[in-house]
């Protein structure tokens, strides 16, 4: 028997929260082989249009990213799937921590576990940003682009929303003189 969409996309995500530590963008790899390679629910431009609009919006992207795959799989209802998948395993871990905390906050295995994390989470982010960022390199301009953002971002630590409006200021831009060019050339 097919199962409704709207299922799948809250056991997807629910199996995402609950396997992935270290927050939203130790995610995205995650998120990336389960809807565009394994169940192929977006297409890689579809997915990448996805992560900029979450990226863009107030909260986490992981869960923004949730909430935007859901609607645009399942309107209203995949918005809520996809949420409720994204946030309740994270939900019932922090209840647990909250509740026990105390106990083993400075015992050695947690501290030595959480050490050990931290370089796969590192390693998780570093693999998305290469996955996310080969299709984007289509031109030499688009390059410049994404190193130009990247020093704005990690060198001047400028604020994310004021990358992506100039992300999107240059793409008006580079159409703008895409276009211009064309119909210059159509009139010569």
């Amino acid at each position: 028997m097919k199962q409704h969409l709207e299922y799948q996309l809250f056991l997807t995500f629910f199996l995402i929260g609950a396997t992935t530590f270290g927050g939203g963008y130790a995610m995205l790899p995650i998120i990336h082989r389960e809807i565009v390679q394994r169940h192929r629910w977006l297409e890689e431009d579809e997915f990448i249009d996805v992560l900029a609009v979450a990226h863009s919006s107030p909260g986490a992207v992981a869960v923004n990213s949730a909430v935007f795959i859901g609607c645009k799989l399942r309107g209203f209802p995949g918005a809520i799937a996809a949420l409720l998948g994204s946030i309740l395993p994270s939900f019932f871990v922090i209840l647990a921590i909250a509740v026990f905390l105390n106990h083993f906050a400075e015992h050695p295995a947690a501290v030595a576990a959480f050490a050990g994390v931290r370089p796969a989470i590192a390693a998780m982010i570093i693999a998305a940003m290469v996955k996310l960022g080969k299709p984007t390199l289509k031109t030499p301009v688009k390059l410049v682009y994404i190193l130009g953002f990247l020093v704005l971002s990690a060198g001047f630590d400028v604020h994310p929303v004021a990358i992506i409006l100039l992300g999107a200021g240059s793409g008006l831009l580079l159409a703008y003189l895409g276009d211009k060019g064309e119909k210059k050339g159509e009139q010569t």
